[in-house]
């Protein structure tokens, strides 16, 4: 079968009334720099557009009963970029806690955050407790923003609290587990995803979600982060819902038997 792709002049089919969508969907939001740089603008100007993306993807995943939106907002990577490149990224995020949480607490959002934020400044370390409190009781879609995330980071620090619960007597090897493991993990309570997408064009992970992606359908297409709109998101729900996932096993397998 040949699969739509965002550029496929096709009507998107009704398959998607029927069949089950993904739902837990995490997001490479890739491009916002090129977009700013194809329009002579700053690269601060591709991260706000970018945002406006994020509020059109929260609509749709709600509209779409998608129950978990997993964003990769700020990786561990980033702070290797320039001081005021890093400043314009934090500046936008204390911008969009306070000009739109109360906003999606009213959507009954519960927000998320996974990633090593000690990192940044206490102000907004505590903002991002509060926002987790806040929603912390909302149930119409579970937005986990990845902030200073980094999946090789996450394994690690998963390792450094097994290996001190096993000093402390807590657990003994034969007890780990893929399982057990997992439940060290920052997203230990909620599922992996069913769907990795990274817009831009390019096909690779950058170390995002590395555990938890082994049975994702990866979707990689190249519209820029602040183009991403409800057309785009569709031809990615079609594309999902027209794959066979197996988990490792033999299409047809339960037929046969």
């Amino acid at each position: 079968m040949v699969l739509p792709t965002v550029h496929d002049n096709v009507k998107i089919s009704s398959i998607m009334d029927d069949c089950e969508i993904p739902q837990h969907v995490a997001i490479i939001m890739d491009g916002n720099s090129r977009w700013a740089a194809a329009r002579g603008l700053p690269r601060i100007a591709g991260h706000r557009a970018g945002a406006q993306a994020v509020k059109r993807s929260i609509e749709f995943a709600i509209e779409k009963k998608i129950r978990w939106l997993t964003l990769y907002a700020f990786s561990s990577e980033n702070w290797q970029r320039t001081p005021e490149e890093v400043s314009d990224l934090t500046g936008l995020l204390k911008f969009y806690l306070k000009s739109e949480v109360k906003k999606l607490h009213k959507q009954n959002i519960r927000i998320r955050i996974i990633g090593d934020i000690t990192r940044f400044d206490q102000n907004l370390q505590n903002d991002l407790h509060a926002v987790e409190y806040l929603t912390k009781n909302n149930d119409a879609l579970v937005l986990t923003l990845a902030l200073s995330y980094g999946g090789r980071g996450e394994v690690i620090q998963a390792v450094k609290r097994i290996c001190q619960d096993r000093v402390d007597k807590l657990l003994d090897s034969r007890d780990i587990t893929e399982d057990l493991f997992a439940s060290y993990l920052f997203t230990a309570d909620i599922p992996d995803p069913d769907l990795i997408l990274r817009t831009s064009g390019e096909s690779r992970l950058s170390n995002f979600l590395l555990w938890q992606a082994a049975y994702a359908e990866l979707i990689f297409i190249d519209t820029l982060w602040p183009d991403f709109d409800k057309k785009d998101f569709d031809r990615v729900i079609d594309i999902y819902i027209r794959r066979e996932r197996r988990f490792g096993a033999r299409p047809g397998l339960e037929d046969s038997e």
